[in-house]
């Protein structure tokens, strides 16, 4: 129920601000707006307002501003000049471009608004990168914490306050096929720091940008934030709680390693079986000051179709989190900043889709959002709104492309008007609106095809 009202409450909000623009546009250019509609279909509710009637409709995924025009259908005289074709070009190019600011202009007000509320994000501060991973090759160990990053070759370092910035920066600089330059610090449990700071390089330019997806962080080597290898809960009558573990114990060393973390406990867990068998676990333990020797018997169980040894135990401490949060002005200039890159970003995944460069399975659609919405909302209104935000950029980004049935490909008519002084024939207008149908249809079937493996675990 709660992704489904997000999923609801994430579209009303997007298709009204983005039809707002059209709508405020339009009267701004004293053009006759006869209907504004959230949704499509059956009218669920009306209401007129002036020369204008307001209406939702039953299906929701979208929306559309009805404007006076002599192109479809017969005009009053008296009202001629208040058609929408009888504007200048610079008047009907402002009123489409209108909608995509608009869904723009919102996303600077939510990140804006995130800033300033301040918002709690784990600390750049990592685990021990998996062997043999890029990030274990750039010198990354456990307890380092990243404090700035560029991109090789760039001269200004990018300040990290979060691991959102750091799996941000990443991502930008992976898809733009380069290697990256980290400081980093060493941060000890009881948050003192080692002095100075190393400088390392990650070559993520050795990741190809088809691989540039939502399993970026896993590829390079990351394994997630450090956390103190800690017991904190064991299952009742489980292999932990038969072996003797308790929460609160510190895991001193299993069958003679010293794990730096909790994720590297889990991954020698994880690798303790041999010939597909589970192999006892020899846990030596400290608790309440005192040292003690354990053995566990893990258990064989079925996860996503693997056999893979249990304890049945939760490991791990609290993760550093700390607390991001900006001034009024510094809250907007890193709202426009966000926004900017985040609509770049867009592009440049959408064009390296488009020749190849990128993996298709970065397009998401209607499911994808719906459980993004529930999730979010589900950690509070300040997350909703940075992912409304996100959701904002990628719909004004989506409607500034020159396909004929959305915003950009009307700007690319308006654009060839402009160059040659006509409109594009009717008969061309025809063609393309088919073929710019056929192509979003192809879109959104893509897109739900790969909400759907991801549900069910494909991708």
């Amino acid at each position: 129920m709660v992704t489904l009202i997000a999923f609801l409450i994430t579209i009303a909000v997007l298709v009204i601000i983005h039809e707002y623009g059209h709508y405020r546009a339009a009267v701004a250019c004293g053009v006759k707006v006869l209907r504004f509609s959230v949704g499509f279909g059956r009218v669920l509710w009306s209401r007129q307002r002036g020369e204008t009637e307001f209406v939702v409709c039953a299906l929701p995924f979208g929306g559309y501003v009805k404007m006076l025009d002599e192109r479809e259908g017969p005009v009053d005289p008296a009202e001629r000049s208040r058609a929408f074709n009888q504007q200048k070009l610079l008047a009907r190019a402002f009123i489409v471009a209108a909608g995509p600011l608009a869904n723009l202009i919102l996303a600077i007000g939510l990140y804006s608004a995130v800033n300033w509320a301040g918002v709690q994000e784990l600390r750049p501060w990592l685990a021990q990168p998996r062997a043999t991973s890029l990030a274990e090759r750039a010198g990354l160990q456990a307890q380092d914490e990243v404090i700035a990053v560029k991109a090789a070759g760039e001269s200004d370092w990018q300040s990290l306050r979060s691991m959102t910035d750091l799996q941000w920066q990443i991502t930008r600089v992976a898809l733009s096929g380069q290697a990256m330059d980290l400081q980093v610090r060493t941060r000890r449990p009881d948050g003192s720091e080692e002095s100075g700071s190393r400088t390392l390089s990650l070559a993520l330019n050795e990741i190809p940008v088809a691989e540039v997806d939502a399993k970026l962080l896993d590829r390079v080597g990351f394994s997630g934030p450090f956390m103190e290898p800690l017991v904190d809960m064991v299952v009742e009558g489980g292999p932990a709680q038969k072996g003797g573990l308790m929460a609160g114990d510190r895991i001193l060393s299993i069958n003679g390693r010293t794990p730096l973390d909790a994720s590297q406990l889990l991954l020698w867990i994880r690798e303790s079986a041999s010939n597909g068998q589970a192999q006892a676990l020899n846990v030596e333990v400290e608790r309440q000051g005192q040292v003690r020797q354990l053995q566990v018997m893990p258990v064989m169980r079925d996860i996503n179709g693997q056999r893979i040894p249990r304890i049945d135990a939760a490991l791990g401490g609290i993760p550093s989190v700390v607390e991001v949060r900006y001034g009024v002005v510094e809250g907007v200039e890193r709202a426009v900043q966000r926004t900017w890159e985040v609509s770049l970003l867009s592009l440049k995944m959408l064009g390296k889709m488009l020749v190849g460069q990128a993996s298709i399975k970065n397009l998401s659609g209607p499911i994808s959002i719906a459980d993004y919405a529930g999730k979010s909302m589900d950690m509070g209104w300040i997350p909703y709104l940075g992912f409304l935000a996100l959701v904002s950029v990628s719909l004004g980004v989506l409607n500034l492309l020159p396909l004929p049935v959305l915003d950009g490909g009307h700007l690319m008519y308006y654009l060839f008007e402009a160059v040659t002084g006509r409109p594009v024939p009717d008969i061309w207008l025809e063609r393309l609106q088919r073929g710019g149908v056929a192509i979003m249809l192809a879109m959104m079937s893509l897109a739900v095809y790969n909400d759907l493996a991801r549900l069910f675990g494909a991708h």
